[in-house]
């Protein structure tokens, strides 16, 4: 992916614009992000870009939970708002779908108190999760605000089994394959699921939960640092069993801290409470993970039942689905990226990652569940043509959506830009994707790779280089579709498509970002970014 440089330090919004200065101390970021290349935006396009963030109208328009933004800067611009907004300013995500909400009613369900869990926002993690507890603390502080709510609280929907994170069904892991060849600096797979037993289905653009478990080998490091029986009773469980299925072992809560803390004294006490309270004594707190601390902390040894009731619920992962239940029924797969990194001579591994390509075997069940997509999914006319925009396993959704138009015999024309760093080697799906484009039902194929030249080259690179018939798509009706990094190639290729409409559609900047704020209005332009 792009490196982000630091965009400059220019005065896009001015002064004179009917905004506070946070935000339009935001606006100037964006948009200098954004358009770093073009001419200055008047406050008026800053204004209906607002508008078009999205928002209630009672608090104002603002972008809530832009993750592309630091948490300071985002509760700065929800400084005065009410508490539910203050509490999507702290959400990192747009709307992912990970904590079984969406953030407008993860934050509502906080705010009136039908939801007391603080930690169930996975992108953002302890950042996120400290700042609701500190929000959720001044709830009973906060003056009433006139809702439109009904009187009477509406029936709880109960969710089918299978279809939210609180009701997952077992479904059976059928097989994992390698996607790189020799070569690649990157370990991706294509895992596949059994779910005719379970009798799951999906459409394309739903992502699929996942429950891992944490690895063995792990458990039992941590067991022998506690100086504990692996036997030991927790819960009813043995403790080697809480921790294998229960408890998230990375990163370190402000529990754990916390109760360090109660059972320590002196410096390391205070440590504890440095480290609880969000500060970073010794600068290590963000590779601080469960065992990382037990390290850290060496002479400290926790009772087995405080210790587990210290720790974070284990989370679900939620992952896109790349095969279409209209072109193979019963049957699902994903494209997942395994997550391995060395911290202090220490191998860490990704929790779902690598639990799928090597701690489960062909056969084995596990709990799953489908997260229905929030405004990600084919036209509805299936004459629409799509424009396709997935690097690495962004490409994921769109070879779902491939199969589904080939197995529905949708007539639409597609094409997909897909990249990532070497050709002979990281090219997912090359046989299959070439194939689709033989056939006729891939129209365009656009590739880019990062690293097979001398100057890194990136989907958004391609985008340039095609622009006039991208463009040409574009005014003929089609929808345009993004998946993968929120905060780099997202923002990317943002700023290349504003750039081809106003190159190519013959407009100002100023209508070409309100091209692109229109195409998002109307559902032509989706993102499914993390």
């Amino acid at each position: 992916m792009n490196q982000i440089t630091p965009p400059p330090k220019i005065e896009i919004i001015p002064s004179s614009a009917p905004f506070s200065e946070a935000q339009r101390s935001w606006l100037n970021g964006f948009f200098a992000g954004l358009l770093s290349d073009a001419m200055p935006l008047s406050a008026e396009q800053g204004a209906a870009v607002m508008e078009g963030a999205g928002g209630d109208g009672d608090d104002g328009e603002a972008p809530w939970h832009d993750q592309t933004m630091p948490m300071a800067d985002r509760m700065k611009l929800a400084e005065g708002r009410p508490l539910r907004r203050r509490m999507m300013a702290a959400m990192a995500q747009q709307d992912c779908g990970q904590c079984g909400y969406d953030c407008h009613n993860y934050s509502e369900a906080i705010a009136n108190k039908s939801e007391a869990r603080l930690n169930l926002c996975v992108p953002g993690g302890k950042e996120t999760a400290r700042m609701l507890k500190s929000l959720y603390e001044d709830i009973d502080k906060a003056p009433a605000v006139a809702s439109s709510a009904p009187a009477t609280a509406p029936a709880v929907v109960v969710a089918e089994p299978g279809r939210s994170r609180d009701k997952p069904i077992a479904a059976t892991f059928l097989s994992r394959r390698l996607l790189n060849k020799k070569g690649s600096e990157k370990e991706t797979w294509h895992i596949e699921f059994d779910l005719s037993g379970c009798g799951l289905d999906y459409v394309v653009g739903d992502s699929f939960g996942i429950f891992a478990r944490n690895d063995v080998g792990l458990v039992d490091q941590i067991i022998a640092l506690l100086g504990a029986s692996h036997t030991t009773k927790v819960n009813g469980k043995t403790l080697r069993e809480a921790l294998i299925d229960d408890v998230s072992l990375s990163p370190a809560p402000d529990s754990l801290f916390e109760l360090i803390s109660f059972i320590t004294g002196g410096a390391t006490r205070e440590k504890a409470r440095a480290l609880a309270q969000g500060e970073d004594p010794d600068g290590d707190a963000a590779t601080l993970d469960v065992m990382a601390v037990l390290q850290k902390f060496s002479g400290v040894r926790p009772h087995p039942e405080a210790f587990v009731e210290a720790l974070e619920p284990l989370q679900p992962r939620l992952y896109s689905i790349s095969s279409s239940h209209n072109a193979t029924p019963g049957k699902l797969s994903l494209t997942v990226d395994c997550v391995r990194y060395v911290i202090n001579k220490r191998k860490r591994l990704g929790l779902a990652s690598t639990f799928l390509a090597e701690r489960i075997n062909p056969g084995d069940e596990l709990k799953v569940y489908v997260q229905k997509a929030h405004g990600f999914a084919l036209p509805q006319d299936p004459k629409t043509p799509i424009i396709m925009i997935g690097p690495g396993t962004g490409v994921a959704p769109f070879r779902a959506f491939l199969l589904d138009r080939r197995a529905t015999g949708a007539p639409g024309k597609n094409w997909l830009f897909f990249g990532h760093q070497r050709s002979d080697c990281d090219f997912f799906y090359a046989d299959e994707l070439n194939a689709l484009k033989t056939s006729g039902l891939l129209t365009r194929l656009s590739l880019a790779w990062s690293r097979d030249g001398d100057k890194k080259f990136y989907v958004q690179d391609r985008m340039r280089e095609v622009g006039r018939e991208l463009w040409t798509w574009l005014a003929e009706g089609a929808n345009i579709y993004v998946c993968g990094d929120a905060k780099r190639m997202a923002r990317d290729v943002e700023r290349a498509l504003v750039d081809i409409v106003a190159q190519f559609g013959a407009r100002t900047t100023d209508e070409a970002v309100s091209f692109v704020g229109e195409l998002k209005k109307k559902g032509r332009f989706q993102q499914d970014v993390y």
